[in-house]
């Protein structure tokens, strides 16, 4: 199962934006989103992609549910894959 990810949009550039994921900043294209974006606005990313804008009125809901998300998994699905996209040699479970 893939999960997209919620997080802020920081900068925008051409084609990609910076995003914050939880302390965690990356780079993600603008290729799918299909509407323009802004600091400040949150998005859904999945492989790299932002996938949607969340509305505004969704925002405070969408972050409350992952946030139950992880805690229910007892270890941070998100922060170990992560860890390991930035840690050399680390292979992820399928």
């Amino acid at each position: 199962m893939c999960l997209g990810v919620p997080g802020k949009v920081i900068e925008v550039h051409e084609g990609s934006a910076l995003v914050d994921f939880w302390g965690v900043q990356r780079e993600v294209k603008l290729d799918v989103v299909g509407e323009t974006l802004r600091p400040g606005d949150y998005i859904i990313n999945h492989l790299g992609y932002a996938v949607r804008r969340i509305s505004d009125d969704a925002i405070y809901d969408t972050l409350a549910l992952y946030e139950v998300v992880l805690t229910e998994a007892g270890v941070d699905p998100i922060a170990t894959d992560i860890f390991c996209e930035m840690a050399p040699g680390c292979e992820k479970e399928v």
